[in-house]
């Protein structure tokens, strides 16, 4: 048989190399099944790794430490000569690519998985065909679709040929820093990469279709970062889309619509965040039997099973919350049921965090979600004018939230505003996942001077016993 009519056999063919499809190819190898797995890029990542979160947060960290330049003089500290050379930049993204992605692949060889480079197209309900790769077909006891999603698109704009109208992946590149920048969309990848450009000087104008930023969140959390990107950028409309982009030779004329009436701008660039799509089409899952819904997405169980109960998918394609950490746990799931362990997705707080400044994070139910159910629940805010940690390192805008059930005190969600969110969010997690009381929180004791002690003081709020702000209607009269 010559090469390219080669076909491989595989108990679990993994389809999409991102942090779902990774995890699932690990996990159901460290279970000692025979993984394959497929991906269009020559090393394991996908989109998180290559052109999302990784290489954001590599340049969203180098616009933190130009901010806290700048606070510098406040604290007596003075930096005369700040400067950016984007080169070096983007050298330092790409070698923190790199390390991650060279570290998956060298897991990938020790766990025994075959990887393969190629695009997956189904051809039944057991097989794949293989474009652009040594091997053309693979026959599966068991498949997991983790083919993730791509930037949705303005109708009639393209981002392809690097021009001046962006998605993420281009923006990420930094071509260079346009003197006036829009961004469209108000969401997680509008707010950070808006954030970005402005720190590196970038005049900033966002425009948001919505009433509001980051509409999933509560607003009280959501208001302090809409102060300070109140102040770093030119302007922020919301109410408002775009309705043409025409790009010409060294700007782009945006026509806008809302708020009644049509206006035109021109900008140096434009970055559209706009949400993303699934990447299903291509895959021809007609032939395996495999559903999905009319916008794209794959039906799935509790388990990540399909209508084909061979074929599992996970993260992006099944819809839902689009972040590589949900994916990841879907991808463990699928695995461990192939396995025949009795593991479901059954998770009651995905974190969600937005690394601005401040950054933006929350758990479990939003206080706005359980008004809308009519729970009764109880909230407290814990400012961090208050805290001792936060003061000291000159970033006392921002909160810690805690929500819980007004009769057993039950957490049942979180939220932070300010700097570190990301990382402290976890101890909300860990509370509502195992059903944790406001009381457990207060109780344990956290470090002192910490912004980790914005946890325990909301907690004791919730009981009424704070000890650095007020109990609710007490003091003197």
């Amino acid at each position: 048989m010559v090469m390219g009519e080669f076909t491989q056999e595989t108990e679990v063919l993994v389809v999409g190399g991102g942090p779902g499809g990774y995890a699932a190819a690990f996990r159901a190898a460290d279970l000692g099944m025979d993984v394959t797995l497929v991906d269009m890029r020559s090393r394991p990542g996908g989109v998180c790794l290559f052109r999302g979160c990784i290489p954001s947060k590599t340049l969203l960290n180098v616009s933190e430490l130009l901010l806290d330049a700048r606070r510098g003089s406040e604290m007596g500290i003075s930096f005369q000569d700040v400067r950016v050379d984007l080169e070096k930049m983007r050298q330092w993204k790409n070698q923190v690519v790199d390390r991650l992605a060279n570290g998956l692949r060298e897991l990938c060889r020790k766990r025994g998985i075959q990887f393969v480079q190629g695009r997956a197209v189904f051809e039944d309900h057991d097989r794949v065909r293989l474009i652009e790769a040594e091997v053309s077909h693979v026959k599966f006891k068991h498949a997991i679709i983790a083919t993730g999603s791509r930037v949705r698109s303005l109708p009639g704009v393209s981002f392809e040929g690097g021009g001046r109208v962006m998605s993420s992946t281009g923006a990420l590149e930094i071509p260079d820093v346009p003197e006036h920048l829009l961004v469209v969309g108000g969401g997680y990848v509008g707010v950070e990469l808006g954030s970005l450009y402005a720190a590196l000087g970038s005049r900033v104008t966002l425009v948001e279709w919505a009433d509001r930023l980051m509409a999933g969140a509560d607003q009280d959390l959501v208001r302090p970062l809409s102060e300070h990107l109140e102040e770093v950028f030119e302007g922020i409309h919301l109410g408002t889309g775009v309705k043409k982009a025409q790009e010409e030779k060294d700007h782009v004329k945006v026509t806008f619509e809302g708020q009644g009436k049509d206006l035109r701008e021109r900008f140096d660039r434009v970055l559209v965040a706009v949400g993303r799509v699934p990447h299903t089409k291509e895959l021809e899952l007609e032939k395996a039997h495999v559903q999905v819904s009319d916008d794209g997405f794959i039906a799935v169980d509790e388990q990540r099973r399909t209508s084909n109960r061979k074929i599992f998918a996970v993260g992006d394609v099944v819809g839902g919350v689009m972040l590589a950490h949900k994916a990841m746990c879907e991808g463990k799931v699928a695995a461990e049921v192939i396995a025949g362990q009795p593991a479901s997705f059954d998770v009651q707080a995905i974190p969600a965090v937005v690394y601005t400044d401040p950054q933006l994070a929350w758990c479990g139910l939003t206080e706005e979600e359980c008004r809308r159910r009519k729970m009764e629940i109880k909230v407290t805010r814990f400012p961090w004018s208050a805290s001792g940690r936060a003061v000291t390192l000159g970033l006392s805008r921002g909160m810690t939230k805690l929500i819980g059930d007004a009769q057993t005190g039950r957490i049942v969600g979180m939220g932070i505003v300010g700097r570190h969110a990301g990382e402290m969010i976890a101890e909300g997690v860990l509370a509502v996942e195992m059903g944790a009381l406001a009381e457990d929180m207060a109780l344990s004791i956290h470090p002192h001077p910490t912004l980790s002690e914005t946890e325990g003081e909301a907690a004791e709020a919730f009981m009424g016993m704070s000890t650095h702000i007020m109990p609710s209607g007490k003091g003197k009269k």
